[in-house]
């Protein structure tokens, strides 16, 4: 990793409180990330290797999200500031992708220009809310979503025609109609207004379908860092019987399926499924299964059935997992569990319960998906005591 001192700190960090870009080196934060995770899992885990760093650590998050609103009668788009709905003005981002950043500065003059209305949270009057922006990193496929209050969308076309000539780079432009009074950003109707309403993604040689509201991870190249780990933890043969939890699209899931025998993929979120579902065809994958469920209640019934699994992955949100879940886990018997965290307390509570229950943490790989943030991700490879 290349040495990174800053020159030039960020015009917007002291108000905007998403990052704390300028105010200290990335070195230096990295030393204090790999601190916090020893200090929370330490006494849990028999070794906590360096951590894995970005190469270039600017400009790295291929999903981008900014509000609409006015100041001083004057259109803008930016961020929250912390802990308010007060809108900071943002131009350019030194942790957004590049590309989406001059989208957004285009897609606000042009609401001035064609005399869009702009939403007010207090009146609730108003037709454009947010706009999002995903990238597919390795395809450059990129997408735009507009938020709006309501389905209809004055001079559409002609405005979707002036965007793309402006930035013909653009993949596909969606309408999300989102009319609740909500701090959600996105509604559940997306509307195509050009291309197919999707873009792809290539991540560790698999090709990954993203729809406005997927759940794909916003660093696509400490992603693959990060998935290579849990499959070097888990140390496959190709005849393991993996339970992918929390999965999502599916992603770690088919990753591993590549050196596996069997994968089990558990979601909630049906919506998530069904993308799972259509990734793996696309793929060609026909040794996992997704199943639209609550991972601990599924896992309880394939315990209290008999069914034994070889290895648990699991990405739980940062409160970390249930005590439900655990117990599923453990009622399992797998010789491994893989746990990729993003918040070291929790993963400390449950390394610690994990301890008492046969389970060892053997060794924990930290891994800075978020430069210039408070979030650490950290993989962990735990192993049943008698194995």
């Amino acid at each position: 990793m290349a040495k990174t001192p800053i020159k030039n700190q960020c015009p917007y960090v002291k108000e905007c409180g998403a990052c704390h870009i300028g105010q200290k080196s990335y070195e230096d934060e990295l030393i204090e990330k790999k601190k916090w995770v020893e200090e929370n899992i330490g006494a849990y885990c028999n070794k906590v290797h360096d951590i894995i760093g970005m190469y270039y650590p600017y400009h790295y998050r291929n999903k981008v999200h900014a509000v609409f609103g006015r100041i001083n009668d004057e259109v803008v788009a930016g961020t929250y500031a912390k802990g308010t709905h007060n809108i900071i003005p943002i131009s350019a981002c030194m942790i957004e992708d590049v590309q989406a950043s001059a989208i957004i500065k285009t897609v606000t003059e042009l609401i001035k220009s064609f005399k869009l209305w702009v939403y007010n949270e207090d009146t609730q009057r108003g037709l454009m809310r947010h706009i999002l922006i995903r990238k597919g990193m390795s395809t450059k496929q990129i997408m735009v979503v507009l938020v709006t209050a309501s389905p209809e969308f004055p001079h559409k076309n002609n405005f979707v025609e002036k965007l793309l000539e402006i930035h013909p780079e653009i993949t596909t432009i969606v309408q999300n109609v989102n009319m609740k009074q909500t701090t959600m950003v996105l509604g559940e109707r997306n509307r195509p207004l050009y291309g197919p309403g999707y873009i792809e993604d290539v991540l560790c040689g698999l090709r990954f379908r993203i729809s406005p509201g997927s759940f794909y991870q916003v660093n696509s190249e400490q992603t693959q860092v990060l998935y290579k780990k849990v499959i070097e933890a888990a140390g496959l043969t190709g005849k393991e019987t993996i339970i992918d939890a929390y999965c999502g699209i599916g992603t770690i899931g088919m990753c591993m399926s590549q050196k596996s025998g069997r994968v089990i993929g558990i979601e909630l979120n049906p919506k998530a499924v069904k993308d799972a579902k259509a990734n793996a065809r696309r793929n060609g994958i026909c040794d996992i299964h997704f199943i639209a469920a609550d991972a601990a209640a599924y896992m309880s019934l394939m315990a209290e059935s008999g069914q034994k699994v070889d290895i648990i992955v699991l990405d739980p949100p940062r409160s970390g997992c249930t005590k439900e879940f655990m117990e599923a886990a453990v009622a399992m018997a797998p010789k491994k569990i893989i746990y990729v965290s993003c918040n070291p307390e929790t993963l400390g509570r449950d390394l610690a319960w994990f301890s008492k229950a046969g389970y060892i943490a053997q060794e924990a790989w930290p891994i800075d998906m978020f430069s210039f943030t408070e979030h650490v991700e950290t993989v962990v490879l735990i192993q049943r005591k008698d194995t």
